[in-house]
């Protein structure tokens, strides 16, 4: 019996769905092939944010299923300050199905709680800050975990200023939980993501990831993942060729290409500049086709994890795996080869493949802020503004 589910990862959605939803399983049939045939051949290794349900070993099945060349999976529940520790099966299982399947720990992308802020102060009166210690402790187990795994990159949100103290403040209490967790490890890298740029968070500008980086001590044990929907929020323009060649140039400058270890392929429910993490299907929003284009034909992010996060409807196989072969044809085609009606063409099929399982590619993403008031609940987890 495969699990052939994902915890869904659009934004909203996929906060308030991952922690509660019950795993959907398929039952294969004698014969039946477990897995979409997967393209090994190509040089940009797509794949997507899978379900880790009933052991993070199930990821690589999951991500197999879809014929994903990377994945990214959570390695304990992301809405828990602590979780079971991962037992002795789970690991040697999760290491012996990377073999089997053929996934290198290069290309697998662990996502860490949204409950992390390393950046909080949270002064408190009695000692050490009980926030500021609960994210560290949270983030140096994930850290652990990926070791035990023998996965080499760990992505996680940078944090945020909680509106008590100044960006720069918020980005050395980040830097200094980064160098202290370096020490308590071995090799996993550190990889920061890029924002959105809602409300106090940090990560919007490329400056600031430059100013994280520039203060953490080892060098070769941090990185950077791109979210191309968080980017376009925070107001680079990545519709055409020059606005990504713009984009990478500006982060060499800031940060370094050197310390792309990873993206996040998203297209955008919200317009440019909105600061609004809303992520829609590939094709089906504001970024459109031709802007993963750009993407799949830079040599610059071959070989490094290149992860959707969008909404799979609870069809990963059908919705995910369509999103996957799209961006791996676009990845063999010619700029000039990519007309409207083959852009329309592609889009409709991501389209098509949502409709086919009963999604629907115009309804409105439900958030995490208005699920919480409709349970009567309070705000927002300081290490994950609603955005």
């Amino acid at each position: 019996m495969l699990i052939l589910t994902s915890q869904v990862l659009g934004p909203g959605i996929r906060r308030q769905r991952a922690h509660m939803r019950q795993p959907v399983k398929s039952t294969l049939e004698a014969g039946e092939t477990e897995h979409r045939e997967r393209d090994k051949s190509c040089l940009w290794k797509v794949g997507a944010h899978v379900s880790a349900a009933g052991g993070v070993e199930n990821a690589v099945l999951n991500a197999a299923a879809i014929g994903a060349n990377a994945f990214a999976l959570f390695l304990k529940s992301q809405r828990k300050w602590s979780s079971p520790a991962l037992s002795s099966e789970s690991i040697s299982l999760f290491k012996s199905r990377l073999q089997e399947y053929d996934y290198s720990s290069k290309v697998v992308l662990p996502h860490g709680s949204y409950l992390i802020n390393l950046g909080n102060p949270d002064p408190g009166s009695n000692g050490p800050s009980e926030k500021r210690h609960k994210s560290y402790e949270c983030f140096l187990d994930d850290l652990r975990r990926c070791e035990l795994l023998g996965l080499e990159l760990y992505n996680f949100h940078p944090g945020s200023t909680v509106g008590a103290i100044s960006t720069q403040e918020c980005i050395s209490l980040i830097a200094e939980c980064i160098n202290r967790a370096h020490k308590e490890t071995k090799f996993v890298t550190t990889v920061i993501e890029n924002m959105a740029g809602a409300g106090n968070v940090i990560g919007s500008d490329f400056a600031h990831l430059g100013a994280i980086i520039e203060k953490v001590e080892n060098k070769s044990r941090v990185g950077v993942c791109l979210d191309t929907c968080h980017m376009f929020a925070a107001g680079y323009d990545i519709r055409t060729s020059e606005g990504w060649q713009t984009m990478l140039k500006g982060f060499d400058e800031q940060v370094g290409l050197s310390y792309l270890r990873g993206m996040h392929l998203n297209d955008s429910k919200a317009d440019l500049g909105s600061k609004r993490d809303r992520h829609d299907n590939i094709g089906l929003g504001f970024l459109g086709i031709r802007t993963f284009r750009h993407i799949l034909s830079d040599d610059r992010v071959q070989g490094i994890p290149l992860i959707l996060e969008t909404q799979d409807f609870e069809q990963p196989k059908e919705v995910w795996g369509t999103e996957i072969q799209t961006l791996q044809q676009l990845s063999k085609i010619s700029d000039n080869e990519l007309s409207e009606t083959k852009e329309r063409d592609l889009a409709n099929s991501i389209r098509d493949a949502i409709k086919s399982v009963g999604g629907a590619t115009n309804k409105k993403p439900r958030t995490v802020k208005a699920a919480r008031q409709r349970k009567g609940k309070g705000p927002e987890t300081d290490g994950e503004e609603e955005e």
